[in-house]
């Protein structure tokens, strides 16, 4: 077996279950076919199983226990580490592979500059989520990093962006990686939230739904204020300053300004799912207005339109990583149902309570964390919106108000906005929310980027797996 975790048998064997995503809805989705006797073949782009939520550093040389990494929720990352090495003899498990097309039944895949293609039978896609973000003046200066690229900085390359971090935006992962900064030693310059704090208490009484979690996230502020962390609500970035590196950030609270000195800035408004691949397989896609975004229908067992493709966790819809867990094995068994093999049916219907609560608790935490809608007016036409193409934002809003396009695809034909090396991944929302605004609607009425591969970029001296060197 090679590096990428490719063996002779598995290579040829045809439609075997596929995984694509070792975060804790692939692994949990392995566990439940490993115990139904099948061999799941595991995808993943990381070199250690985790996904973002647990991303696991890389083997030799870190010294940070887990409990450093991950806070209060160190024991699940342990049990979602541990679930994945009881079965790594039972899985064809493949690290360190991009899966960067899926059409006509089979992946291709990514390497170690080797590419390769594996038909699959059930697939189930547990492709996770990835940083929402608005520009706002400054974005582009050496020292902005989203929410999530802070945390893989600190969990797996063991460094901090900075010394004096200012953290933007809204959601839960705001707090949760200002904490997770400062036990690691780094001056929280401040955290400034866009909610105002009377939409999060309006938003209390339906997350006690789930009293445990609040009480968490709870926690998380009152120990940022403990250390004399300020706190801010109802904030409107005005911009990052700096010459060639974040010097400062000013934002707007109420009636006046706040500037606070820093030397990184991360931010993040939330998460948005990943789903190039559903697009790519044929899935359906209907918009979601929780999430605001186009997101593959499926049923609560993670069913979508495609027979034999099923989606859990984030890349069907933000619910965070215990209910990822849960939408894995849920999907595994769907598939096992599908294939006629036995299941549980009390373990379903388990699974599908405890769905339906996170579902529940997942409404109310939107409400306390409500997506800025009114920022994308606020940026200015000058402003680089597509930093692949160097597409600004009035470049987009012009298509729109002259009439040239009222759908995103046609917007991206005329401006090239989407078309760089992220595939839209970091300006598709941006510039969905540009459009609309130009237009004079809502964002699901512009439609969505359609995928194309690969998702993701390759390189030219990718080799096929026929012709690599043994």
């Amino acid at each position: 077996m090679d590096r990428c975790g490719r063996g002779g048998a598995a290579v040829t064997r045809a439609l075997s279950p596929v995984i694509v995503g070792a975060g804790p809805a692939g692994i949990r989705a392995a566990e439940a076919l490993v115990a139904a006797g099948l061999r799941p073949v595991l995808i993943d782009e990381a070199a250690r199983g985790g996904g973002q939520i647990y991303r696991q550093p890389p083997d030799g040389g870190f010294t940070r226990p887990k409990t450093a990494l991950y806070g209060t929720e160190a024991a699940k990352a342990d049990a979602v580490h541990r679930a994945l090495d009881r079965i790594r003899d039972r899985v064809d498990y493949r690290p360190r592979t991009l899966v960067w097309n899926c059409e006509r039944g089979a992946l291709d895949l990514l390497c170690d500059g080797v590419t390769d293609t594996i038909p699959y039978g059930p697939l189930i896609l547990a492709t996770g989520a990835t940083d929402r973000v608005l520009p706002f003046p400054g974005w582009t200066l050496p020292g902005v990093f989203t929410l999530g690229g802070s945390q893989v900085a600190l969990k797996f390359q063991g460094c901090a962006i900075g010394r004096r971090v200012a953290f933007l935006g809204t959601g839960p992962l705001l707090y949760l990686v200002a904490c997770q900064y400062l036990k690691a030693g780094v001056e929280v310059a401040g955290v400034f939230d866009t909610t105002p704090q009377t939409v999060q208490a309006r938003a209390l009484p339906g997350m006690l739904r789930d009293p445990a979690t609040l009480a968490k996230g709870l926690a998380l502020v009152g120990w940022l204020r403990l250390h004399g962390v300020p706190v801010h609500h109802g904030i409107r970035p005005i911009a990052v300053e700096g010459e060639g590196r974040v010097r400062a950030l000013r934002v707007r609270h109420g009636a006046g300004e706040i500037a606070v000195e820093c030397d990184a800035v991360a931010f993040g408004l939330g998460l948005r799912s990943e789903t190039q691949l559903a697009d790519l397989a044929g899935c359906a896609f209907r918009f979601d207005p929780m999430d605001r975004a186009w997101l593959p229908v499926r049923d609560t067992a993670g069913r979508t339109s495609v027979p034999g493709l099923y989606i859990a966790g984030d890349g069907g819809g933000i619910a965070g990583a215990d209910a990822a867990e849960l939408a894995g094995e849920r999907a595994a068994r769907a598939a096992l149902e599908d294939a006629g093999l036995p299941v549980d049916a009390a373990r379903v219907a388990w699974l599908d309570r405890r769905l339906a609560r996170v579902a529940a608790f997942r409404r109310a935490l939107n409400a306390a964390f409500p997506f800025p809608q009114d920022w994308a007016a606020t940026i200015p036409d000058d402003l680089m919106l597509c930093r692949c193409e160097g597409v600004s934002a009035g470049t987009l809003r012009g298509v729109g108000q002259r009439g040239e396009a009222r759908e995103i695809n046609r917007a991206k034909a005329l401006t090239r906005v989407g078309m760089g090396r992220c595939q839209g991944r970091v300006c598709g929302a941006a510039a969905a929310e540009l459009l609309a605004g130009a237009l004079g609607v809502g964002p699901d009425a512009v439609g969505r980027l359609r995928a194309q591969p690969p998702i993701k970029p390759l390189p030219i001296t990718a080799t096929p797996v026929q012709e690599a060197t043994p």
